[in-house]
């Protein structure tokens, strides 16, 4: 009876010690699962700090700030593919938490919705790719990293025997890497949400990384993959034997003159999510449009190559080019047309838009849990590009 209450008693306990080591990553993962939830995402967009570990960058001692001249107003309409649209109603429809519309480096429009205001450190998703990339750029320069012509494999040894070796530096930076991967959001199964349950459960992304086989030869298609912008930051820490955090904040946030503190959300062994973890406030996220449009400098200083900002804008393969649809750069999205222009994007309607022509920057944070509805015009990119190509020549005439 001692013996059997003995072990009542150590299974009890050894219950409750697995219980509070395992709530935390439960409670996480119910969160991702309805993290998209159109009663939460508003909030959950601008605090996932309380989801899941951060890690900080501090503000610049030496702040950027925009002048501000609002006397610019939007164009009350615009239309795409034969269809009309009343711009606010478009803003508030696709759930717009923040706007900013810059013209000759002057905030000439700026409005912030759903709660979200001029301080809000909000997630970027996809929008922080093109933040990896510059840090690439610099990387590149000045010597830690050799080539892009090298594959990944030479930093990373992790990723040999997985489809990334022999995968080149820019290939992965075009999105090319051959990789086979599903990033449809809207299925529950795909990889990137198996990588998204994986994630909350804080697990590793490199190992995630690793797991994965090709799909098709490296260089030969263009194929959407987040885990391109992980092996990137695996490319880069280990180059620089620094954090992307650590790294980020002395080669770029504070020489931008970034405002505001931000931060970038970890997994369980406090890597950073490169491929879309994170978190600036809006403006602070609309001086990387203003740093690529003046060919990598801010602030005073020239902080990504200028080299690096025309090679990253300028597909160069056939496979990257715009055609019926975007074309793709280092980590940067290519519309069609002769402007010259280029976009950050995020999914749930996340942009920096970029027009060297009209010399405009445009920033936009949502929070659209209609985002994976293919019918609903305000979850499309192409009617945003509408947009910001109408404001674009509107303000720039102005």
């Amino acid at each position: 009876m001692v013996t059997l209450k003995r072990i009542s008693i150590a299974l009890m306990v050894g219950l409750i010690v697995v219980c509070i080591w395992f709530y935390p990553k439960l409670q996480a993962l119910y969160v991702t699962m309805h993290l998209f939830d159109a009663d939460r995402i508003v909030e959950n967009f601008r605090s996932v700090q309380t989801i899941w570990p951060t890690k900080r960058l501090e503000k610049s001692s030496q702040p950027y700030r925009y002048s501000v001249d609002l006397s610019g107003s939007l164009p009350p309409n615009f239309s795409y593919d034969n269809q009309d649209y009343i711009t606010q109603a478009f803003l508030k429809d696709s759930w717009t938490t923040g706007f900013l519309v810059i013209q000759d480096d002057v905030i000439v429009s700026e409005s912030y919705f759903l709660g979200n205001n001029q301080t809000t450190q909000n997630i970027s998703w996809s929008m922080a790719k093109s933040f990896i990339s510059a840090l690439i750029g610099i990387a590149v320069d000045r010597g830690q990293i050799a080539s892009i012509e090298q594959a990944v494999d030479v930093y990373a040894p992790q990723l040999k025997g997985s489809g990334y070796e022999g995968v080149r530096i820019k290939d992965v930076l075009q999105m090319s890497s051959g990789v086979a991967f599903n990033e449809d959001y809207g299925d529950f199964y795909s990889d990137i949400n198996r990588w998204g349950r994986d994630f909350s459960l804080g697990n590793s992304q490199d190992d995630f990384a690793a797991s994965l086989t090709r799909g098709v030869p490296p260089g030969t298609k263009n194929h959407y993959v987040s885990i391109d912008t992980h092996v990137l930051s695996m490319v880069l820490s280990r180059a620089t034997g620094q954090s992307i955090t650590d790294y980020m904040q002395d080669n770029l946030y504070t020489a931008a003159g970034m405002e505001h503190e931000g931060y970038w959300i970890a997994d369980g062994v406090n890597v950073e999510m490169a491929l879309g973890g994170l978190n600036l406030t809006l403006r602070d996220f609309a001086k990387i449009g203003s740093m690529y449009l003046h060919d990598g400098a801010l602030n005073g200083q020239q902080i990504v190559p200028k080299a690096w900002v025309a090679a990253s804008i300028t597909p160069d393969g056939a496979h990257v080019q715009p055609g019926p649809g975007f074309g793709y750069g280092y980590q940067w999205w290519i519309p069609p047309g002769n402007e010259g222009e280029f976009m950050a994007m995020g999914v749930y309607n996340q942009y920096i838009y970029v027009n060297p022509e009209t010399n405009t920057v445009i920033a936009k944070l949502s929070a659209n849990p209609h985002y994976n509805d293919t019918t609903y015009g305000p979850s499309s990119d192409w009617p945003h590009l509408a947009l910001f190509r109408s404001i674009a020549h509107q303000v720039h005439g102005r």
